[in-house]
């Protein structure tokens, strides 16, 4: 672990970013829902930070080439900590919706921001380690931030206070970091028809899983309380998903690299939806039942993504990497907007359980849409395919970096 203590004020200050953007996530859920604001209002504010996770996405490479590293990552963090700040000075739905707006822009920028400065700094001879500890830190920081929750409260302004502190403290370790100036990342060009002709499975995959995921994670805690889960139970079912889905990814990626990774991908995906509708039909208001099947759920659903782009890696060309990292993001964003806002209407409409009833009809269709595929399109030898990859869906650059692991010789670290 030593090639790695060089990053790690950098590893530090995405484990604070990313639990930050965790609790962030839940809080709004919860506190809106405290303040009166309906189910759509909830979903809208979930789909305005999709949006503007997207713009971060594109415009920041352009950012850092004109002022660095250091400097976007400090303007932006201080526009993510004031944006905290204002969410409990005006509590209102319009005011909130334009904060995660903003809030989206610069968290997507902020990760960006990061992740190409480690993959600058990262060697092939301690990438994949570096991805494995990245990985944990993402695990760690999303569910451990949900559990300040119930510590801090939603009520009042102590909670809003932490969150910006915490964004305001990730500027402690990249200050402290490498005074490097690593280079930019490349613009992230959109090419949609070409990503679509290297696999149309594999986009609308990025597609459904931005329609689901997002649902689940935007009004999830809208669905745990609900059917009266307290906010402590809240986090643990939130977690609960995020860990099942850390726990699936790998095994069912090492075995989409020994067969013909559509199999695994349409396994994968009718286990999401059973297990979906299972909470539907089965769940109820029982506390355990949901817990244990929204793990389920996580271990299936959470794992659709990295599969997904693992199968479109097999069909690119070395060159069509970074394209195709920004082109199924875009298509997992579009996704993302649609999805709370759609849960969010459906549960107002018909009731919490409308949320797992939703996921399971847009699996259904990805279902149908793997099946076809299989048949109009044979299998990429496996002697031919890259080896699979759990992402993070942070930005592009996560993609480069779990290629160029992937594609190192390993080297001894002596």
């Amino acid at each position: 672990m030593s090639s790695l203590r060089p990053l790690i004020p950098l590893l530090i200050a995405a484990g604070i970013l990313l639990a930050g953007n965790g609790l962030q996530g839940t809080l709004i859920a919860l506190r809106g829902a405290e303040e009166g604001f309906s189910e759509t209002l909830i979903g809208l504010m979930g789909s305005a930070y999709f949006a503007g996770f997207l713009i971060g996405c594109l415009c920041v490479p352009r950012l850092l080439r004109g002022v660095g590293h250091i400097r976007a990552f400090a303007a932006l963090a201080a526009m993510g900590a004031a944006g905290s700040l204002l969410l409990i000075l005006f509590v209102d739905p319009v005011a909130w919706i334009a904060i995660r707006f903003l809030s989206g822009i610069c968290f997507s920028s902020l990760f960006t921001t990061i992740e190409s400065w480690l993959n600058s700094a990262a060697s092939n001879s301690n990438r994949a380690r570096l991805l494995a500890v990245y990985r944990i830190i993402d695990i760690g920081a999303v569910t451990g931030s949900q559990y300040m929750l119930p510590a801090l409260g939603i009520e009042g302004f102590t909670v809003f206070a932490v969150m910006a502190m915490m964004i305001t403290l990730s500027l402690v370790p990249v200050s402290m970091a490498d005074r490097s100036n690593p280079k930019p990342p490349a613009e992230f060009s959109l090419n949609l028809p070409a990503v679509w002709r290297i696999s149309p499975l594999a986009a609308f995959g990025c597609l459904s899983v931005g329609l689901t995921n997002s649902a689940f994670r935007i009004v999830g805690p809208i669905y745990g309380q609900s059917i009266g889960l307290s906010v402590s139970e809240i986090a643990t079912f939130m977690s609960a998903g995020i860990i099942g889905g850390a726990v699936m990814q790998y095994p069912l990626g090492a075995l989409s690299d020994r067969r013909d990774r559509r199999q695994i991908l349409l396994g994968t995906t009718i286990g999401a939806l059973i297990s979906a509708l299972a909470i539907v039909w089965f769940a109820g208001d029982d506390r355990t039942a949901n817990m244990l099947l929204v793990f389920l759920f996580g271990a299936f659903a959470m794992s659709l993504y990295s599969l997904s782009v693992a199968h479109a890696n097999d069909h690119a060309k070395k060159d069509q990497f970074v394209q195709l990292a920004a082109g199924l993001l875009f298509f997992y964003s579009v996704g993302a907007m649609a999805g709370p806002l759609l849960a969010s209407l459906l549960m107002q409409r018909f009731g919490p359980h409308a949320l797992f009833a939703y996921t399971a009809l847009i699996y259904a269709v990805l279902i149908a849409v793997t099946i076809y595929r299989m048949r109009a399109r044979p299998a990429v030898p496996r002697a031919h395919r890259p080896r699979f990859a759990a992402l993070l869906r942070t930005s592009p650059v996560f993609m480069r970096m779990a290629r160029r692991s992937r594609n190192a010789r390993p080297a001894n670290d002596g």
